[in-house]
Order: structure tokens, then sequence, then C-alpha cells
């Protein structure tokens, strides 16, 4: 196993709220850490909290998957079979990392005790680009097919994969979230829409937003079940209440060139997001409550945050695909 230095930088406490007019003062402050993946030109897409508190990534680029443990440092890279492409990632009750194989048409499973790799094909070679995958609170493996427009769900037990597309033709299913009832939740990029899949009949319900030019690239689910999704094309961030249908959307601070792209919530109700369209990127927090934002530049750059998750203790954990960097953000 190999250690790497970490980079550390601390922000300082004040700094600028945007949202009602004026520059406030707040208590919200942010330490980034980051690690250089062994591996140059890994193109790290997605991460993952995994066991022991370590962070996973997708080398999309090196066709590996990766973990730094957070503690030490010390990374290890798990080489996949050839052509695999990995893209989104996510981790099971056992500790096995489940990932789309997004070039190979598949779902995989990684043991990191033995490095073994078992593989599930897509039932249709029509669904060639898994994308983005989810765990249910009972198990079932939820997953975006983005050109091939698909939703699907496997089911670990057995291995069994069953696919439903869109209402939508050619809508690009991209980030996906399971809510507290068990209903998961996708953004359909090429469309303005957001959409919901029943997990028992597989019906799919598919919420337009207000804007037709609007197009939600990843979207986060909070505490109450509201939606939030960045808008990457008009440089907003939004929010839907699938209930109501009813739907709010906040101009990002870095305008509307910003192309916001990864998004998370946190346990307090703050929404945090990456503007990928600004050098250099930017962490986003928004307060809900106040309607208010709070931003920082990303130290080493960024090189586009396409995915970010939250960490069972409130940290924010990324990849930084351009850069060949994972990092965390710590919140004060």
């Amino acid at each position: 196993m190999r250690s790497l230095m970490l980079a550390a930088a601390v922000v300082a406490i004040v700094v600028p709220i945007y949202g009602q007019g004026q520059a406030q003062t707040h208590n919200v402050q942010v330490t980034f850490d980051d690690w250089t993946v062994p591996t140059p030109n890994s193109f790290p897409h997605d991460p993952a909290f995994g066991a022991g508190n370590t962070l996973w990534y997708s080398g999309q680029g090196s066709n590996k998957l990766g973990r730094v443990d957070m503690t030490s440092g010390q990374f290890r890279e798990f080489d996949l079979p050839r052509g695999h492409g990995p893209h989104g990632l996510v981790a099971d009750r056992d500790g096995n990392i489940w990932y789309t194989a997004n070039a190979a048409g598949a779902i995989a499973k990684l043991d990191p005790k033995t490095g073994q790799v078992a593989e599930y094909k897509m039932p249709d070679p029509a669904a060639h680009d898994p994308h983005t995958p989810i765990f249910a609170q009972d198990g079932t493996l939820w997953f975006t097919v983005q050109s091939g427009n698909f939703i699907g769900k496997l089911d670990p037990t057995t291995g069994a994969v069953m696919l439903q597309k869109p209402l939508s033709p050619r809508a690009l299913p991209y980030g996906i979230k399971v809510n507290s009832k068990g209903i998961p939740f996708f953004d359909l990029f090429a469309t303005n829409k957001i959409g919901s899949i029943d997990p028992k009949t597989m019906q799919i319900t598919e919420y337009p937003l207000p804007n037709p030019q609007a197009r939600p690239r990843r979207i986060a689910i909070d505490a109450n079940d509201i939606i939030w999704y960045t808008d990457y094309t008009r440089g907003y961030l939004g929010r839907l209440d699938p209930q109501t249908k009813q739907v709010k959307e906040y101009a990002s601070p870095g305008g509307a060139h910003s192309w916001p792209y990864g998004i998370t919530t946190t346990s307090d109700g703050a929404v945090w997001y990456s503007e990928s369209g600004v050098e250099p990127n930017t962490l986003v927090r928004f307060d809900p409550h106040a309607e208010t934002f709070q931003k920082w530049d990303i130290p080493s750059g960024g090189g586009v945050v396409r995915h970010m998750v939250t960490a069972p203790n409130g940290d924010l954990l990324l990849a930084y695909s351009g850069i060949n960097k994972v990092g965390r953000v710590r919140v004060h």
C-alpha cells in the first residue's frame, strides 16, 4: 500500500453570504483535505464512503477502483476486468463495492478482501452504459443507464436485473437517490424533468420543471424528502416538492455559466454542491431556512466535481476528476 501526502486548507470563518443582498458573517467553517491518486491520469469520477473510514473512488481512466484511508493516507488500488471503465460506485452493508461498468454494459461487485469481481450483464444490449448506482433500504441496487435511457434495479441475492425506460425518449437518466420511503428519484438530464419509479411496479412518474431550458444533472434528497437538483445549463439550484409538485429555483452565486454539478445534503438541512464552470471550482452551501448561499474556492482547483456524497460523520467526499485527486471537506 502507498501513502501520499495530505494537503489541507482551512477557510476563514468570515465569508460572504448571498441571498439577502448583503454580505454577512456566518459560523460555518470548512477544511479541505485532498489526496493525489497513485495512478496518473486515473480520472477519479465518483467518490463513495467505505468501511474503516475510507474514501473509495472509481478510476475511470485507469480501469481501477481505489480507496484511501482518511486517517493514515494509505492508498490501495484494485485492477478491474479489462474494459470495465468504472463510473459510479457504492458500498454495501458487507463492505463490498458495487460499481457501474460503464464501458462494459454491466454492474459489478468488488470484494476488497479478495480482489475478486463479480459481473452482472444488462439483459438488454441497449443498456450499454450504466451510470450511477444507489442502494435502497431493502438492499436493492438501483441505477441509471444514461445513453441507453433506462432505470434499472438489481437484486444482489439473485443477480436478477430489471430495466424500465422513462416516459421521455432520449432523456439521459443521470443522478439517482432514494427517499425515506424507499422510492428512487432520478434526473433526466436531456430534459427539464425529474423522475421517480415505483419499486414494486416499476412505473415511472415524471415531474416537469417550470423552465423548459432547465437541465437537472445531479440530485440530492433531504430529511423531508424534498428533491434538490443542480440545473447545470442555466446555473441554478432547484427545489422540488414531489407531494405538491411545487418547484422553487435559486440563481447560483457563480452566475449563468457556473455549471452546478455534484450535490449532497447534510443532517442540518444544508444543501452542498460544486460549481464546475468557474475557475477554480467552488464549493457552495445553501441554507434552505434562510435561503442564503455561502461559497468557497476549492484550493486544489477542483478539476470538476462530478459527484459528491456525505459521510456518516457529516464530512463531504469529492472526486476531482481533472486533477487526479480525491478530497474530503470537514464542516465545523
